[in-house]
């Protein structure tokens, strides 16, 4: 512009040199890209432009439309508000120029004042087609943004549901075999522990030492065949007995349980319950035994005299039960095995617990999500539908 431009002065090459620097390094410097930045940048621009019409001829000047510079700015970071102020002052300054004109030994013509006219009426006309192409860009933009955070969700949902299937194929072919294991076990285990009470009753009194070891082949059928129930636990289907049920007095005989059970330091166990979690159709023992197994491991997992805490909330149209400890977590290499069957980290464990408590909740129809980070504990949520859609439909 400064090459074809008639006057060609120095303040002219200035004042362009100044506004195409602030153009390069706009999208370049951090401060000028927040709002409070912007909103400088695109003064600045206002000024650098009015100055350049000043010294290139005030009203004459052929860089009047120089001012659209900051008015499409504004027009396409700024609000309709923002766009109005920064056209109006683009519209005033243009104007301001007649001050400046000695009236007395200058004449101005008829179809100056239309061409004035034109000039002012250009800028609004230009941003406010900005701003409507910029708002109509940026709905756009917003839409899109949603569309794509609809198909995130949509994607971890069916990762998720893809977990589930495949921890539900491992489940099934797993059941099958444990329960046919179970069944061709038990027999054997009843003779065995048959024939070591009938040998016990023929040793000799005196003999201590085969009378021992005939207890401990008791003992340890009686510990296998607990074992093999546990197995059959997991084999068999599960029958669900639905009905309202209120979720606190589930949550309320587990901890009874847990702390029955607990040797002293004990771990101590809070509950928050919302009092929107309205009563759901569940099978109210079978649900007893989730809770109680979550809660078990996080007091295993817990040192003694910390805290492990169970809430309630509602979520959309579904119920969260959820069980935090502050123990030693889940290394992140164990988080995708943690509900596979006979999968177990402790040494006296079988490795069923996770499994049947994620197969219960599957069975109830909702969905069973773990967060944990080593050394800092775990949250396992429980999330169950809550029986109002079904209602609604109704």
């Amino acid at each position: 512009m400064a090459l074809v431009s008639p006057r060609r002065n120095p303040a002219e090459i200035e004042m362009l040199s100044a506004l195409a620097l602030l153009q390069v390094l706009e999208p370049k410097i951090a401060f000028l890209n927040t709002e409070r930045g912007n909103l400088l940048s695109i003064l600045l621009k206002l000024v650098l432009g009015y100055l350049l019409i000043g010294v290139t001829g005030g009203i004459d000047s052929s860089y009047y439309a120089v001012l659209l510079v900051p008015v499409v700015s504004a027009a396409t970071t700024l609000g309709l508000a923002g766009t109005a102020a920064v056209t109006a002052l683009a519209c005033i300054g243009y104007l301001s120029f007649l001050l400046f004109v000695v009236w007395w030994g200058y004449e101005l013509p008829p179809g100056e004042v239309g061409e004035i006219s034109l000039r002012v009426i250009f800028l609004p006309v230009v941003g406010f087609l900005t701003f409507r192409l910029a708002e109509a860009n940026r709905t756009e933009a917003r839409r899109s943004q949603a569309v794509a955070e609809q198909l995130a969700k949509a994607n971890r949902d069916l990762r998720a549901a893809e977990e589930a299937v495949r921890r539900s194929d491992r489940l099934a072919a797993l059941g099958q075999l444990t329960a046919g294991l179970a069944h061709e076990l038990r027999n054997p285990m009843g003779t065995i522990r048959a024939s070591a009470e009938m040998l016990a009753r023929r040793l000799p009194p005196d003999d201590e030492v085969a009378r021992e070891l005939a207890g401990f082949i008791s003992s340890e059928v009686d510990r296998t065949n607990s074992l093999i129930t546990r197995f059959l636990q997991f084999a068999r289907p599960v029958a669900l007995q639905l009905k309202p049920t209120d979720i606190s007095e589930v949550i309320d005989r587990a901890v009874a349980q847990i702390e029955r059970q607990q040797p002293a330091p004990s771990i101590a166990i809070y509950r928050n319950y919302s009092p929107d979690v309205r009563p759901i159709p569940l099978d109210g023992e079978l649900m007893e035994s989730v809770i109680y197994n979550l809660l078990l491991n996080a007091c295993q997992a817990s040192q003694p005299g910390s805290a492990v805490t169970v809430k309630t909330r509602t979520i959309d149209e579904a119920v969260e039960i959820a069980v935090i400890d502050r123990g030693t977590g889940i290394d992140p290499k164990h988080r995708e095995n943690i509900f596979n069957p006979f999968f177990t980290t402790k040494s006296d464990g079988v490795g069923l617990g996770l499994a049947i408590v994620a197969k219960i909740v599957d069975e109830h129809g909702g969905r069973l999500v773990v967060d944990s980070e080593p050394g800092r504990g775990s949250v396992f949520r429980v999330i169950l539908p809550s029986g109002k859609r079904n209602e609604n439909q109704i």
